[in-house]
């Protein structure tokens, strides 16, 4: 069930999944790891013998450092405004509602659809001085479009969310940890053994019990599918304007999705992108 991944490893141990990133220059979410982590995600939801998830990165400067670019700009326009939540909206979200408690440990950088996909699980643990989450998709002319604009508000509140995702910045851990983006920020040698200890006490106990807490805790937020599908149709809008598409050519140009950009802080800011100048209708 969890052998032939290129990008993931998974390791099984007393009711816990312990799931590791391998996808180098930066843990780009591609094809390839977009296909994995939605083969993971299914297999992951059927398997009765996982009560835990624990998502980590072998990569200590990023967890996932956002989605592919590239793939965004070669998406068709579709003929017709999306009526359901996208492809990528339901592979994060499948983490949110599958029956077992889900668990994100970031130590490194965890932007757009990477962030997303953190906040689809049902917590996040950050390493103080070294994870570093943010949305930086407005930045290039588009908006988060993997269920960033629905999840953030719920956690941290609308200006909060706002200030996310207009800003398109990147937030350090203690910063997102006061704001509410993720439970708990701890030092780099007392994230790993503090995630260890609340997988197993979890782990040990009934799967029923937590798959009906979970459930239960759900049921609290209402209209969520509603939200992702004008998410979704959005995002559509959004990649197909020009100028969208001139910015996110301009920061691939400029070196983006490589390592040696992607390691700067605020680089989305920073990006000298080309000036557009704004004309008004009388």
């Amino acid at each position: 069930m969890y052998d032939g991944f290129q990008a993931l490893q998974v390791r099984l141990e007393a009711g816990i999944a312990w799931v590791t990133i391998q996808h180098p220059p930066i843990n780009l979410f591609d094809v390839v790891l977009i296909t994995e982590m939605d083969r993971l995600g299914r297999a992951l939801e059927a398997d009765p013998a996982v009560r835990v998830v624990v998502m980590r990165s072998a990569d200590p400067d990023f967890f996932i450092a956002h989605a592919d670019v590239k793939l965004i700009l070669s998406l068709p326009v579709p003929a017709q405004p999306a009526a359901e939540p996208s492809f990528f909206q339901s592979m994060v979200d499948r983490f949110r509602t599958m029956p077992k408690a889900t668990i994100a440990v970031i130590e490194g950088i965890c932007r757009g659809g990477g962030s997303e996909l953190v906040l689809s699980m049902d917590m996040r643990f950050a390493a103080l001085g070294r994870a570093m989450l943010g949305q930086p998709e407005v930045a290039v002319g588009i908006i988060p479009g993997g269920s960033g604009t629905q999840r953030l508000p719920r956690l941290v509140g609308r200006s909060r969310a706002l200030e996310i995702v207009l800003g398109a910045d990147d937030f350090p851990a203690e910063l997102a940890e006061r704001y509410g983006y993720v439970n708990r920020a701890l030092p780099h040698g007392e994230l790993g053994p503090f995630v260890e200890r609340l997988a197993r006490r979890i782990a040990s106990f009934p799967a029923q019990a937590i798959a009906e807490a979970k459930a239960a805790v759900l049921d609290a937020e209402t209209g969520m599918r509603e939200g992702l599908a004008a998410e979704a149709r959005a995002f559509e809008r959004c990649a197909a304007m020009p100028e969208a598409r001139q910015r996110m050519e301009a920061f691939l140009a400029r070196g983006g999705q490589t390592r040696e950009l992607e390691s700067r802080i605020g680089v989305f800011g920073d990006l000298p992108f080309p000036h557009f100048s704004v004309s008004s209708n009388p």
